[in-house]
């Protein structure tokens, strides 16, 4: 099979409010600037982020092709329609990198699937980032993503989390909704040896960015107060 005359652009956006000048590389602004149809989660959001870096093609003249939860089957299978055409497309994440913690897989799969060029462009990754800035093992870790809502399978879950630890040395990472984050920590707390290491990273490239590593113990003296602030937590020994 012929490979596809265009590409499919990976587009990682900034964690926040944050400069772009300080998150992304130039090269990524010349790729955006480029292109004028997209794959996002949110039209709305994705226009922001386009007018920030000075983008200043009418949208009017601009395709968006919506990628959440409900997208079907069948409304991905045309999203790359382009891309046999010999035109670029660039899949816009929300925040942070693309396919990561973001239904961007879905189309990436596809693409593959089709033989298209799939090109990541460098950005923030919080899960990266504060697995470099924890002090844990960076050679054996696992993203599991979000544990469960519920208090009890939420504490069985961070159970299961510590035995992996202490089994194979491998630093566990995961995430909250902002709003459950206090949530998390006590569970945290109460369902885990103290002797445990926590680091809690906050608002990652942002002004207000907080990246702390403590024992569960230490903690437990000093709660944070990380309501409503996007974080993520990782454990290790």
């Amino acid at each position: 099979m012929k490979q596809p005359g265009g590409n499919l652009y990976l587009i990682p956006t900034p964690l926040g409010d944050s400069s772009v000048d300080k998150i992304l590389p130039f090269f990524n602004i010349g790729i955006i600037l480029s292109l004028d149809e997209f794959i996002v989660e949110e039209v709305r959001t994705a226009r922001r982020f386009l007018r920030k870096i000075g983008y200043e093609r009418d949208f009017e003249m601009v395709t968006f092709h919506i990628l959440n939860e409900h997208t079907t089957e069948m409304e991905l299978s045309g999203y790359l329609a382009s891309i046999f055409k010999g035109r670029n497309i660039g899949l816009l994440s929300e925040a942070g990198v693309p396919c990561v913690a973001d239904p961007g897989a879905k189309i990436v799969e596809l693409a593959h699937l089709h033989q298209i060029r799939v090109i990541p462009l460098v950005g923030p990754s919080s899960i990266i980032l504060a697995l470099m800035a924890s002090g844990f093992n960076g050679q054996n870790f696992a993203f599991i993503g979000y544990l469960p809502a519920k208090k009890e399978e939420r504490n069985k879950k961070i159970r299961e989390v510590e035995r992996n630890i202490r089994l194979n040395h491998q630093t566990q990472v995961f995430i909250e909704a902002p709003y459950r984050n206090m949530q998390m920590l006590e569970s945290i707390i109460s369902s885990c040896s103290p002797d445990l290491r926590l680091c809690i990273a906050c608002d990652i490239t942002l002004d207000s960015e907080m990246i702390i590593t403590r024992t569960l113990r230490d903690w437990k003296t000093q709660l944070p107060d990380i309501n409503k602030r996007a974080t993520v937590f990782l454990l290790y020994l």
